[in-house]
This record gives structure tokens, sequence and C-alpha cells, in this order.
């Protein structure tokens, strides 16, 4: 497996495109190595795999995990979604930044957030399908969100009219995870 490091943007989210072997067929990928990723620095130790599926402008997200904190290893694997990552680490001079990268099932980009951003996506094309790969288990107790549409933050959604479910449109402010003591989690 051969990665190619597309970027590295708020110094710690990094877009990833990995070899594609193409025949009539179709293709194959690998689109997780341990040895490649230890190599490029990247995280090898994923507890959980997940796969959701939206149509066109569902919007989920801003999510994050503390407890345990959680990264995650993002890609789509049908249609397109607009991925985005959130830097809310107390300290961190990027905090309250976001990184928004079109990813598709054709340009294969996959992006890697860790512990401390908030994450989120858009389906941009009718079907969506995100698959990510999380270094924590899912625990209730221990997540939340922040709103999509946080000033402070200023995402630059692609389409104007999202689809929500209530959870995130109840989602709070930066500010106001910032003020709960469980943000002191995330310190740059």
């Amino acid at each position: 497996m051969k990665i190619k490091i597309e970027s590295r943007l708020l110094s710690d989210v990094v877009v990833l495109v990995p070899d594609v072997f193409k025949d009539a067929r179709g293709f194959f990928m690998e689109t997780f190595r341990k040895d490649v990723f230890t190599e490029n620095g990247l995280p090898c130790d994923f507890a959980q795999d997940n796969h959701s599926r939206s149509i066109r402008g569902v919007v989920r997200g801003l999510h994050f995990q503390w407890d345990p904190p959680m990264g995650k290893l993002m890609r789509v694997s049908l249609g397109t979604a607009f991925l985005v990552a959130v830097d809310i680490r107390t300290g961190s001079p990027t905090l309250g930044q976001w990184v928004g990268v079109e990813a598709s099932s054709e340009n294969r980009r996959q992006v890697w957030a860790p512990a401390g951003f908030a994450r989120g996506f858009c389906a941009l094309s009718d079907e969506a399908e995100i698959q990510y790969k999380c270094t924590g288990n899912y625990n209730k107790d221990g997540e939340a969100g922040i709103r999509w549409d946080d000033p402070k933050i200023g995402i630059k959604w692609p389409i104007p009219d999202v689809l929500l479910s209530e959870k995130d449109r109840a989602a709070q402010t930066l500010d106001e995870w910032l003020s709960r003591p469980e943000s002191k989690n995330f310190t740059y």
C-alpha cells in the first residue's frame, strides 16, 4: 500500500489519497495498513468501524467524544460528501478553525482528524455513504456536539438548506462547550 499525504491542515488534520489499482473489472485499494500508517505518523490503533448513509443535504455533526477521546479516519465509499473537522482543543492556536474537504468515491480522499476535533459532514450527492474508523469505542455518556452553524466557527457549508437530526439541531455552541469542565480533556 502506498498513500499520498495530500495535505496537513490545522497542523493535525491529514488528507490522504491511497493508491488505486484499476482494470476492466473495477478497482482495488487498501484504505488502511498499520505499517504504512505508522511510517507516516498516523494512528494505527482503531477500536471501531462505523458506516452511515445519508441523502443529499443531510448534515451530521459536529460530533466528538471525550471519554474515551476519539479520533476518526473518514472516507466516502459511495457518492460525494463535504467532510469537516473543527479544532476544539483549549489552548490551540487554531481553536475554532475548521477544515472542509470534498471527498467522494471517485477521488477517494480520506480525512484523519484526531481527538480534540469535532467532525461532521454534508451529503452532496443523492446518496452518500461515509465510513469512519474510530480510535475509541462509542460512549453515549462521553460524547457531545457543536452546532453545525455556530457563527463563531463560520463553516461555509456547500448546501444552504440542510436536513438535521433533533440532536444536531439542539447542539451547543463552541463557547458553551469550552465553558464545560469536560472541555479540558482536549488541550493543545
